[in-house]
């Protein structure tokens, strides 16, 4: 499965297009920003390639950062009730 991702970061990487990398998953955004931090704590990239890195890993943490708001907002308009008050989210509802 880390292969299959791999090879999926490393198409969008080729492809450089942001729309590749909106229809990527969340998990798979995480797993690219991780091969980027690899790739710049190696050193052993020009500073050309590590720049244009830096610049993919900002639009994917940007990417990731949009998506995990999304993802707090949907909770959130599931955990209201009817009247506008938020339930409690730990399961203690009514105590």
């Amino acid at each position: 499965m880390a292969e299959q991702q791999q090879r999926g970061a490393n198409a969008a990487q080729a492809h450089g297009s942001s729309s590749t990398d909106e229809q990527q998953d969340f998990a798979s955004t995480l797993a690219a920003l991780e091969q980027i931090v690899e790739q710049l704590e190696s050193g052993n990239m020009p500073l050309e390639a590590s720049l244009t890195a830096f610049e993919r890993g900002v639009r994917l943490t940007r990417e990731a950062q949009k998506r995990l708001e999304e993802a707090e907002l949907k909770v959130q308009t599931l955990q209201t009730r009817p009247d506008g008050s938020l339930s409690p989210s730990n399961g203690q509802e009514g105590m």
